[in-house]
């Protein structure tokens, strides 16, 4: 994080980059001169030492409130003003963070994509002919293109992990409860997550040490314990049969893959194969059992009576949760709880799993022709991991001979976040990514 600029100087800077980039529909909202005046001033009066971000400026989420800025969630019809920043954005500021704006997003976090917004698509940063990924695709795009040192994005099925691998950036998704979602739109309020993007793992960490706060308001709050991983000089790490490890013809990704498996072996890891059984049966749950059901209540009025504010594809996975039964919800609950101690005794023997973020990555225009299909590829490794309550960190891992970056994702037990971060951060380090 550089503290080497005056943060007015630095917002400057940042508003130039903002304006050279408005052609890539990143941001929904920032905030103006006068807007940012309140914290500038406030910094200024304070010692640069005394807030542990002084100065640095992050990007929200347009799903994540942000006091008397308004919140769309990617749906102009459903903007409101808030009263209050979100729990988790309060605690940031107080440390010292400067918000920028709110960021574009797959409309009411609904894909993995990036195109669903009618603010118009975000593009990829390192190739704007591909997706950028979604839901949270401004909130990546801006920290890659030196908008925003860090961001908040939401993570409910991938949306804080998929963006992450297309930017090359690394991607925290903590285990839930352990961010609050106060003051976040909910999607599936049982799953969701604040997720946090960063260039580097340890600006990551510094961000997940200031916001991972007890919020008594939010009754899905969870206190992270104090954990000490600072002695795991050796471990064992899993990875999905072979069988299981999908590329969709990703040659390219599939090869990174495994020079990655190499790499956490050459740091001491041992390698195990573990059948993903029940962690790819526990992903086919997400979308086409009951917990879309979150979904619809989440926006039910609106849905019901203003069903044009809606794009099709998002109001048609909405839609489908309205005639999911309680007899539907409870079939399903039993199946998870199956699946949930099945994975359970997998992870025992190991320290951690290893799978690619995603198999593959697409061009804008093949999602827009096949929308559902696309979007469910890139979830094939990431839905199940609220649903089974692991924490799960996802960081770059290399680049194709396109250009196109390629990221993989450690996976653990709920709590274990910094254990990740900490062999994250490693990995990274010897990999020459950071």
């Amino acid at each position: 994080m550089n503290k080497t600029l005056t943060p007015r100087e630095l917002m400057k800077q940042i508003k130039e980059r903002i304006k050279a980039n408005i052609d890539n529909p990143i941001w929904l909202y920032t905030l103006s001169d006068d807007e940012l005046e309140i914290y500038l001033k406030r910094l200024e009066e304070c010692d640069v030492l005394s807030l542990p971000l002084y100065g640095i400026p992050f990007a929200i989420k347009d799903n994540i409130d942000l006091k008397d800025i308004p919140t769309t969630a990617a749906c102009p019809d459903y903007s409101y003003l808030p009263s209050e920043s979100a729990y988790v954005v309060k605690k940031l500021i107080e440390a010292g963070a400067i918000p920028v704006g709110k960021t574009n997003l797959d409309q009411f976090a609904t894909g993995l994509v990036g195109t669903r917004s009618p603010y118009g698509v975000c593009k990829n940063s390192i190739n704007p002919e591909y997706i950028s990924g979604g839901s949270s695709s401004g909130s990546a795009v801006s920290v890659a293109l030196d908008m925003a040192v860090f961001s908040l994005g939401t993570d409910t099925a991938g949306s804080g992990r998929v963006p992450a691998a297309f930017n090359n950036l690394v991607g925290l998704k903590p285990s839930k409860g352990v961010l609050s979602t106060s003051g976040v739109v909910p999607a599936c309020r049982s799953l969701d997550c604040v997720s946090i993007f960063a260039n580097d793992t340890k600006d990551a960490r510094i961000v997940f040490d200031i916001a991972a706060s007890f919020d008594k308001s939010d009754p899905y709050s969870r206190k992270m314990p104090t954990v000490d991983n600072s002695a795991l000089l050796s471990f064992t790490f899993g990875v999905p049969k072979k069988e299981q490890l999908v590329f969709f013809g990703d040659d390219a990704a599939k090869e990174l893959f495994y020079q990655s498996v190499e790499s956490f072996k050459a740091m001491g890891g041992v390698l195990v194969e573990v059948d993903f059984t029940p962690m790819l049966e526990a992903a086919n749950l997400l979308y086409y059992g009951p917990w879309v059901t979150e979904r619809y209540v989440a926006v039910k009025d609106m849905i019901e009576n203003r069903p044009d504010s809606f794009i099709e594809v998002t109001k048609n996975i909405i839609l489908s949760g309205k005639t999911k039964s309680a007899e539907d919800y409870f079939n399903a609950e039993y199946k998870l709880k199956a699946y949930k101690r099945q994975a359970d005794m997998l992870m025992a023997d190991i320290d951690f799993a290893l799978t690619p973020t995603t198999g593959t990555i697409y061009k804008i225009d093949e999602v827009i022709v096949e929308p559902i299909q696309l979007n469910t590829n890139l979830g094939y490794y990431t839905n199940f991991m609220n649903l089974l309550d692991f924490s799960a960190y996802a960081v770059p891992a290399g680049f194709r001979e396109n250009g196109l970056p390629f990221g993989v994702t450690l996976f653990s037990d709920a709590f274990d976040d910094r254990k990740l971060m900490l062999l994250g951060e490693k990995y990274m380090q010897i990999s020459s990514y950071e």
